[in-house]
């Protein structure tokens, strides 16, 4: 029997872009999965939104209350802009004890980010983040002998259009190169945008650049004792390198996850320690400094932004 996924939130261009991905690599038999209801939370979209979309993409149930899609599917993908209300969104799925996966940025406080691990430490199936935590370049470099390519000492990505809903691109794809192992994050200075410096525990350098700004290539340049490689990537293909990865783990097909859940939230995590330290002049932050009470970054405020923007673009 196919896997059944409901669609939580259709804010962004993310589900229109994964539904069909998703069916081509089910008709490759990497999986057996199939759309089977979507809700809208209705802080981006129209009202009705959640039927068009589903009569767009042949989807059988438009929900019109999220807890009508309990019975309907064995897993949802989260996908509200708003990331304030992905814990309560995602929670009776949770405690359904079906499958999660929340669309990046996970948490925007360290009061979601709780709820995130305790879930993982509870054994949830709760999966999510940024599809660059997949960054294909950094996956095939990794591949090759470290005889031949050298120990990655450092590495460099700049990412524009926001601080956190965009920038979290940023700190996936210095984690997708660097590993797990984040223990703190340094605001440096500002030209334009942002210069974040972060450290991993075995003392190796990732520097970022973000904040708001056009929209740049996704992007990565890593150094090692050896030579200097640069990397770019986008479109579709960032999409299919998550869910080639991550949907035989979260239809159930494999029980072992591509990237464990709990390293999933350091970039968020890595993200809010930088928020911090350029509210206080720099200093260094260490993720395990990190209070519940730290304002992080308001979802519901970029939410609203987010509507604005899709507003100005239909005049």
């Amino acid at each position: 029997m196919s896997f059944r996924i409901g669609l939580v939130g259709l804010c962004t261009s993310h589900p229109e872009s994964w539904v069909p991905l998703t069916r081509e690599l089910v008709s490759q038999g990497l999986f057996e999965a199939e759309f089977t209801a979507a809700w809208d939370s209705g802080e981006t979209r129209p009202a009705g939104f959640a039927r068009e979309f589903c009569a767009r993409f042949s989807i059988p149930h438009a929900v019109e209350k999220l807890e009508d899609m309990l019975p309907l599917v064995d897993g949802v993908i989260v996908h509200t802009t708003n990331w304030d209300r992905h814990m309560e969104q995602a929670a009776p799925f949770v405690n359904a004890g079906k499958a999660v996966y929340i669309d990046k940025p996970i948490a925007g406080n360290m009061r979601d980010a709780n709820q995130y691990l305790d879930w993982i430490a509870q054994g949830r199936k709760v999966t999510g983040g940024s599809v660059l935590r997949y960054f294909q370049p950094a996956r095939e470099f990794l591949a090759l002998p470290e005889n031949e390519r050298g120990k990655v000492q450092t590495a460099y990505a700049a990412v524009g259009v926001d601080d956190f809903n965009y920038g979290i691109h940023g700190y996936a794809i210095l984690a997708s190169i660097l590993g797990p192992g984040i223990v703190s994050a340094r605001y440096i200075g500002e030209s334009n945008q942002k210069q974040i410096m972060l450290k991993w525990k075995d003392g190796r350098i990732g520097l970022l650049t973000a904040g708001k700004s056009v929209w740049l290539p996704f992007n990565l340049t890593v150094v090692t004792e050896r030579d200097v490689k640069q990397f770019t990537a986008g479109g579709g293909a960032i999409y299919s390198a998550m869910l080639r990865e991550v949907m035989p783990f979260f239809t159930g097909k494999t029980d072992i996850p591509p990237v464990p859940s709990a390293e999933l939230i350091e970039p968020e995590l890595a993200a809010l320690a930088a928020k911090v330290s350029w509210n206080s002049g720099g200093r260094e932050v260490y993720l395990t400094d990190l209070r519940h009470d730290d304002p992080g970054f308001d979802g519901t405020q970029f939410a609203e932004e987010y509507l604005r923007a899709r507003l100005a673009q239909k005049k």
